[in-house]
């Protein structure tokens, strides 16, 4: 195992329309499912009810639930640099500033990503934290697809360096 793929993205989608115009090789692929999740996130701040529709569509048979739909509230709230810290180019010196197209988010794997039928922890490399951080995605057998189980990687990375009272 120990698998690490760049994913890139020529655009980052705004609407439910958009995510199924780029997405359909995203359900064939973990990796480029993991990579979509971050992808879908950035637009939250600029229209959160049109995120979580597009949330619902890559998390398949399973919506967001309230909690979850709060805990994106929580913590994405004012804290956005922490989706665009998944983006290659950010920093923290930079303040997780996304570079222009193409956009490139690294996924990799481990040999314990594949230790539960039908499920895969991938990770996720981010520009503010010093380890990798997990989504877990599920197997979908009867359409051979991928589909976002739990976004566990919104966890707090270190603060933009215009933010950081100690910088």
């Amino acid at each position: 195992m120990n698998k690490t793929e760049i994913i890139t993205f020529d655009t980052l989608p705004k609407n439910v329309d958009e995510l199924k115009a780029m997405s359909a090789d995203c359900f064939k692929s973990p990796f480029k499912m993991a990579a979509l999740s971050v992808a879908v996130l950035m637009n939250y701040e600029n229209d959160r009810d049109a995120t979580i529709e597009m949330m619902n569509y890559i998390k398949g048979p399973r919506p967001l639930s309230p909690f979850e739909i709060q805990f994106l509230r929580d913590r994405l709230g004012g804290k956005m640099y922490v989706v665009r810290s998944y983006f290659e180019g950010t920093s923290v010196a930079n303040d997780y500033t996304v570079p222009p197209a193409p956009y490139k988010i690294e996924v990799s794997d481990n040999p314990y990503s594949y230790q539960n039928d039908d499920y895969a922890t991938l990770y996720l490399k981010s520009s503010g934290a010093d380890s990798l951080r997990p989504v877990t995605l599920r197997h979908k057998p009867s359409t051979d697809e991928w589909f976002l189980w739990e976004h566990t990687f919104l966890a707090d990375i270190r603060q933009p360096q215009s933010q950081d009272p100690w910088a």
